[in-house]
């Protein structure tokens, strides 16, 4: 008897394992990856010969904010998502400060309603933890869609905000999942407040100083050892909090953004403007150096976007009533491309940045490696082919990006989700299949 031909082989590429790269072929069937070696293209349906390219485990990029429901007019699930599998991004975890915020259980069956069949990669949704729904965390952060609970403890877009030690323990003491922080101090960005001067977007660095964001790391990382729970940090931009960090690794995992890898302060104001000014701030080249540090040691776990999209209108305000935020969604992997070919990490390192810490730290069901029985999610990437990013090639509904004009080497050349070709050579070639990732909770 002869067995069923595979729906897709996939051969000649140098495929990206967490040990190393090997030239090898990947057989697809219903969504998945079959079998990996070498395989007869004659049992296949399909094949496509990926000779040159690397071919990568499908890159998760886990903080994102599209802005629906409530601003569509910046971004939606839609757009957000077209930006994704543009730059190669194959799933995403989309943030609950919205409007309304994705705070209850309505809330969230009504995201991941809006995102099925309608977004082009596979997504999940945080739910915000607050004072008022502390309680209902245990329910709402299993339910589908849900990749875990986000607190702010400090203001940034949206009025998520549990500042003070008691509501963070709370919010700590009924979960069981991983749950993600945006750490800056409230208490110490009311008081310094008058240091954000009006006309000058330099001095955001100045009101959300270094110790904005290291004393409220310090308290968080206190809280989640005295509760004994796992906690995610967002977006670190300090070399402190790195040090704290370091010393916390049994219980807490670290994200970087690009931005804070590429961009440093003075001059990214001097050249973009409030088109720099996000939350927590772009800072001075000491910092950045001990990003870049931390990354090499394996203190970071994942690079996140932090995609925060606004228009142009909107960060043409004058500072400081321009909105914080920057769309990063379509350059995360460009980027890091580049920063790998400059010899900054490697693609291993990479690979685990971008997909496999996800898979284990949020213990993703089917994403984040290619190994047999899991979605066949992939990213095809040339490392050796630069290209210029654009404003036309940017998806995203604001039509901006802070690295237009920036030579890239290291490109997006496919996505594939669940077996299906999506983005190939910057054209959508299957629309709008998204589904809610499935988690091992």
């Amino acid at each position: 008897m002869t067995a069923e031909p595979y729906d897709l082989l996939v051969k000649n590429g140098s495929v990206a394992f967490p040990d190393g790269t090997q030239e090898t072929s990947i057989a697809l069937k219903d969504g998945r990856f079959a079998e990996i070696g070498e395989i007869d293209e004659s049992r296949a349906k399909q094949v496509l010969d990926a000779k040159g390219l690397t071919v990568l485990p499908g890159v998760i990029d886990t903080q994102v904010h599209f802005r629906e429901p409530g601003n569509e007019h910046k971004e939606d699930l839609q757009s957000g998502s077209l930006a994704a599998v543009m730059g190669g991004v194959t799933a995403l975890f989309e943030m609950p400060n919205t409007k309304p915020p994705t705070t209850t259980a309505e809330a969230i069956a009504d995201k991941v309603a809006r995102g099925r069949n309608r977004m082009h990669c596979d997504f999940a949704f945080y739910v915000g933890g607050t004072h008022e729904n502390a309680s209902q965390l245990p329910e709402l952060e299993k339910q589908e869609g849900v990749c875990g609970v986000k607190v702010f403890m400090g203001s940034s877009t949206g009025n998520l905000l549990v500042a003070d030690d008691d509501g963070v323990a709370d919010i700590l003491k009924h979960i069981t999942r991983r749950a993600a922080f945006h750490s800056e101090d409230e208490f110490r960005l009311r008081e310094r407040r008058p240091l954000a001067l009006t006309g000058k977007v330099e001095t955001h660095a100045v009101w959300r100083d270094e110790e904005v964001a290291i004393s409220s790391t310090r308290r968080l990382v206190k809280l989640a050892r005295a509760a004994n729970k796992h906690i995610h940090v967002l977006h670190i931009s300090t070399e402190e909090e790195m040090q704290i960090l370091a010393a916390n690794r049994d219980i807490v995992s670290v994200e970087v953004l690009p931005q804070h890898l590429t961009l440093a302060a003075p001059e990214c104001y001097e050249t973009l403007g409030t088109f720099a000014q996000m939350n927590p701030p772009i800072r001075g080249k000491r910092h950045r150096a001990a990003l870049w540090k931390a990354l090499e040691q394996g203190i970071v776990d994942l690079i996140g976007s932090d995609h925060a999209p606004h228009t142009r209108e909107e960060k043409a305000d004058a500072y400081p009533h321009s909105p914080a935020g920057m769309p990063g969604v379509q350059t995360l992997l460009p980027l890091m491309l580049n920063h790998m070919n400059d010899g900054k990490l490697s693609l291993q390192k990479l690979v685990q940045l971008t997909s496999l810490n996800a898979k284990t730290l949020f213990k993703l069901q089917d994403k984040g490696e290619i190994c047999v029985g899991g979605h066949a999610d992939l990213t095809f990437v040339d490392l050796n082919r630069t290209e210029t990013v654009t404003e036309d090639w940017i998806a995203s509904r604001v039509g901006w990006s802070p690295f237009t004009g920036m030579a890239l080497k290291g490109w997006p050349v496919g996505t594939m989700i669940r077996g299906e070709k999506v983005m190939w050579e910057n054209q959508l070639v299957t629309p709008e299949t998204g589904q809610p990732i499935r988690f091992d909770i």
